[in-house]
């Protein structure tokens, strides 16, 4: 090399290797579904308020005796409704003022979140598990059963929920707690197992699904370990919002005195009851009216957090 092409090559300034630093694993790890979806949640005010009027409608059900120690059945004609709501006595016996036959209004209202829950989560849970069954197996079969059970489907869902409800309740002559939650859960299953059967057909085409195929995994493992716990979001939206749903059916039947009746207590039964003291004590209708419509307002709360939260589409 030429003296002058190393003078050169010598007052070149050097430059170092970049050193190259170690990559923690964990930072910038992708999230799951549900890990994504609770990290969205948490910072989700519409879901924080509903989250705790649901905590507190539960522990209502659950233990009533910590919100009052009155007895919603006991009956005192000296403490009729006439007698107005004592405003003032916050979380007493007559904080709510009584009913025509003398009973707490507000023991009523902290006792009968249980009857109304009860129906409305035990429904839930039965027309998930149908309607999830029904339809993964039509979307993932396809072909004949497909048809056959999407036939069934059409035929329940053409059926409207309430007066198909009230033909199933008026065959029994005692409609007991068991009995309403079975008619609701024979005629509620048929939404969720449309949405069941078109994220199965969607999921069904997927390459891990196909892998499954080809190694010889059975049909169940395919159906339990691959497609159910990818297709079960959107059921879980339909399911929360509809649990809403159904305490408002519970509370509309049992006011038309086809549903629960004394001596369950009920906000159902407690509407019905309160509709002969409308003009002369509106409060005894009001009251366990506005129970129903805070508790469905809150799963429909809660379910649209849920929706926006699993929804790729809408982050």
């Amino acid at each position: 090399m030429p003296e002058a092409l190393k003078d050169t090559v010598k007052d070149q300034p050097t430059v170092d290797a970049p050193v190259v630093q170690p990559v923690d694993a964990k930072v910038g790890k992708p999230r799951s579904l549900w890990s994504d979806a609770w990290h969205d949640l948490r910072r989700n005010p519409l879901f924080l308020v509903s989250a705790v009027l649901i905590a507190v409608l539960l522990t209502m059900a659950l233990f009533p005796g910590l919100f009052t120690s009155a007895d919603p059945r006991h009956a005192d004609l000296a403490k009729h409704y006439l007698q107005k709501p004592n405003w003032g006595s916050f979380f007493g016996e007559d904080w709510f003022g009584y009913d025509i036959q003398g009973r707490s209004i507000y023991a009523r209202v902290i006792y009968g979140a249980r009857a109304s829950i009860a129906v409305a989560v035990v429904v839930t849970v039965l027309v998930t598990i149908l309607g999830t069954v029904v339809g993964m197996l039509a979307g993932y079969f396809g072909g004949w059963i497909d048809t056959l059970l999407s036939r069934v489907t059409d035929i329940f869902f053409g059926v409207p929920f309430i007066l198909g409800a009230m033909v199933v309740l008026t065959s029994f002559e005692e409609r007991h707690l068991y009995v309403v939650i079975l008619a609701l859960a024979f005629l509620g299953w048929t939404q969720i197992a449309r949405v069941a059967r078109g994220s199965v057909i969607t999921i069904k085409q997927a390459d891990y699904v196909m892998a499954a195929k080809a190694l010889g995994a059975s049909t169940t493992r395919i159906l339990l370990r691959h497609i159910l716990p990818n297709a079960i979001a959107p059921v879980i939206v339909v399911a929360t919002i509809a649990l809403g749903g159904y305490i408002s059916a519970e509370a509309t039947l049992s006011f038309l005195g086809i549903g629960l009746a004394e001596p369950t207590v009920s906000w159902g039964v407690d509407i019905s009851s309160g509709q002969e003291q409308l003009r002369n004590a509106a409060f005894v209708l009001i009251i366990p009216s506005v129970m129903v419509s805070i508790t469905v307002l809150a799963f429909i709360m809660l379910g649209d957090a849920v929706r926006n939260a699993l929804d790729p589409k809408l982050r």
